[in-house]
C-alpha cells in the first residue's frame, strides 16, 4: 500500500512540474494596460491602451504612439511612429511569458541586441 501511495505521489509531482505555464495572449492582444517599472531608484507607471496595430502609451503626462506588428499570437514588434532620436527608431520585441486571469509576464528588447529585460503588465480595461 506505501509503495502505491510513493508511486502515485511521485508521479504526481512529475505531472505538474511538467505543465507548461498558462500563455491565453489572446487576452491580452488589445485592452488598457498598466505597468510600473523602477526607474533610478523611483517607481514610474506606464498606462498604454493597445489595438490590434496601435499602441498609445502615456507616461510622465506625455503621449507616444507606435505601430504593433504581432509576429504570432504571444508576440509582437512595436515601432515608434514619431521617434524624437536614434534610439527611439528601434524597434522593441515584446514576447508574453505567462498570463493570468488580469496581468501578463513578458520579456523584451531592442530587436537585434542580446540583453532582454522582463516586466508584468496589469489589465485595466
Amino acid at each position: 500500500m506505501t509503495k502505491h501511495l510513493l508511486t502515485a505521489a511521485i508521479f504526481l509531482l512529475f505531472m505538474a512540474c511538467g505543465q507548461p505555464p498558462e500563455r491565453n495572449c489572446e487576452d491580452f492582444e488589445i485592452g488598457t494596460f498598466s505597468f510600473k517599472a523602477t526607474i533610478n531608484g523611483e517607481e514610474k507607471e506606464t498606462i498604454f491602451r493597445r489595438t490590434m496595430d496601435l499602441e498609445v502609451d502615456e507616461f510622465e503626462g506625455k503621449t507616444d504612439s507606435s505601430s504593433v506588428r504581432w509576429v504570432n499570437d504571444c508576440e509582437y514588434v512595436l515601432k515608434n511612429l514619431n521617434p524624437k532620436n536614434k534610439a527611439e527608431e528601434k524597434p522593441i520585441h515584446i514576447k508574453i511569458l505567462t498570463t493570468s486571469k488580469t496581468s501578463y509576464t513578458f520579456e523584451y528588447s531592442v530587436v537585434g541586441d542580446s540583453k532582454k529585460f522582463k516586466g508584468t503588465a496589469h489589465k485595466i480595461d
